[in-house]
């Protein structure tokens, strides 16, 4: 079981002033990570299969393979309780084969074709571009801070949101994930802010709090889905 104790160790609390940037999770804090039925819509024609989901699997085969996509991420920290799988390419992939031997009725072709599609999913809440802006439009700078295994910068680009960011800060490239302190600190450095003037906002009680054991005053938004998240809080904290 990963412990934030164990990778980041409290710092002595320094002078808490004025929030002068933002560090942003991206997956459930600024991206919703998407519906199954689309996530296997998507698979199923990047592996170069005619006709819909349904016609080639039954209705039965596609609701059970839709059931098991909902819950795919479920055991993700029993296959790897160190987070280990954001550090590369490749250890991500494995642990993906991993939970693909748990669903059935999914052949090698649909298993790599589910793995290409996962970026096709991701959609930013619809308060994600309007909550960033406003923050830049303030002076405030700001981090995307995340635990993945591949470049998140075509998206953001594509989304209009990589423009927004002073810094992106991503685990595969730092050799960090979080809740280790190394990879808050990174952001940190590359906004040249101290903790006490920075502001966490990420979904995961044991991932995105790691940054208060730096000082960051941190914001929590539980997992939604949907179009909205509630982003816009942050403007709220953020004066």
């Amino acid at each position: 079981m990963l412990k934030i104790e164990s990778l980041a160790e409290p710092l002595a609390p320094g002078p808490a002033g004025p929030i002068t940037a933002v560090l942003f999770d991206f997956s459930s804090t600024l991206v919703d990570i998407g519906e199954p039925e689309l996530w296997l819509e998507a698979a199923w024609r990047r592996s170069g299969r005619g006709g819909s989901v349904r016609a080639g699997l039954g209705q039965d085969g596609e609701e059970r393979l839709v059931r098991g996509l909902r819950h795919f991420w479920d055991d993700l920290r029993v296959v790897d309780p160190d987070g280990q799988r954001d550090l590369t390419p490749a250890r991500h992939r494995k642990v993906f084969g991993v939970l693909l031997e748990r669903l059935s009725g999914v052949d090698q072709a649909l298993g790599q074709a589910l793995y290409d599609a996962l970026p096709e999913v991701f959609t930013p809440y619809e308060e994600a571009l309007p909550t960033l802006s406003e923050l830049k439009r303030r002076g405030v700078r700001l981090a995307l801070v995340s635990n993945i295994a591949m470049d998140l910068r075509p998206m953001l680009k594509r989304w209009h949101l990589l423009e927004l960011f002073d810094t992106v800060v991503l685990s595969f490239e730092v050799g960090s994930v979080k809740p280790q302190a190394a990879i808050f600190q990174r952001a940190l450095d590359g906004l040249a802010i101290a903790p006490g003037h920075a502001l966490m906002v990420g979904d995961d009680p044991l991932l995105d709090s790691g940054a208060a054991l730096l000082g960051i005053r941190t914001l929590l938004l539980p997992r939604t889905r949907g179009r909205s998240h509630g982003l816009d809080l942050v403007l709220r904290v953020v004066n």
